[in-house]
């Protein structure tokens, strides 16, 4: 039997597994132990079959506020090995948010700083509430956005990291918007609902296809289409042929839902 979760809570509703940041009196601020819960939890999600999306939030008033200030006391006398082994967990999480075969879904609100905006960053949607507050804010510490900063720039691009790295400085979610850090920013009211929203529109496609579109993404983006257009022939020529894209196409034509839809 597992060990109980001390950082996390995890809901399910049919398809749908939500995953909660669970430090509300610290605003679900990291510490090693919330990494490593976090890291496994989402690796066993996507690996479980009757897991369709994960959606993240947090408890309390604040997504996550970044790392904790006793992990940070801690950080202080860390060797370069202990440096090492620490960005290494993180660097984990963030690439098993990243590629989990499964959507995943980013609730965001209050705070989401530093590691919080890459964990954003790593999800495949975000949407948050209006007057979040977002950051890359290490360098006003002297350190860097390293391991988030893969997934950072995937959204935001160059221009808008070489404005917000540098700086520090925070900004709200109509910003966040409008670098593509979120995909939307509505009142706080609405958050569940629009968070539902996206939800459905993944219920509706197939749980194969949409592990094979993350996968297309990861190979495809930042490449010419010259290399890899033999993997893009490859691909769809595979998933056409497969139980779940013949299921897919016989349901187009006969004008009915295909069976995944619940």
């Amino acid at each position: 039997m597992s060990e109980p979760l001390q950082r996390l809570e995890i809901d399910r509703d049919g398809p749908v597994a939500r995953v909660w940041l669970n430090r509300p009196e610290l605003r679900n601020a990291f510490d090693g132990l919330m990494v490593s819960e976090l890291r496994k939890t989402l690796f066993d999600l996507g690996a479980e079959d009757g897991v369709r999306v994960i959606v993240i939030g947090g408890r309390g008033k604040a997504f996550c506020a970044g790392a904790d200030l006793g992990w940070m006391k801690a950080m202080a006398g860390f060797t370069r090995e202990d440096n090492l082994r620490d960005a290494q967990a993180l660097a984990d999480l963030f690439f098993t948010v990243y590629n989990s075969p499964k959507p995943v879904v980013a609730r965001v609100h209050g705070a989401a700083l530093g590691g919080g905006s890459g964990l954003v960053a790593a999800c495949d949607i975000a949407v948050a509430a209006l007057g979040t507050t977002f950051g890359f804010t290490e360098v006003r510490l002297g350190i860097l956005p390293s391991v988030i900063s893969p997934y950072v720039l995937g959204k935001i691009g160059e221009s808008a990291a070489r404005e917000y790295f540098l700086t520090g400085e925070r900004f709200e979610a109509v910003k966040a918007q409008e670098i593509r850090l979120i995909r939307a920013a509505v009142p706080e009211p609405d958050l569940d609902a629009a968070v539902d929203g996206r939800v459905n529109e993944l219920l509706q496609a197939g749980p194969r296809a949409i592990a094979e579109a993350k996968a297309l993404i990861r190979e495809v983006a930042w490449r010419r289409p010259e290399s890899v257009q033999g993997y893009t022939v490859e691909r769809i020529a595979d998933v056409r042929a497969s139980a779940e894209g013949q299921e897919g196409l016989r349901a187009f034509l006969d004008k009915r839902k295909p069976n995944w839809i619940p």
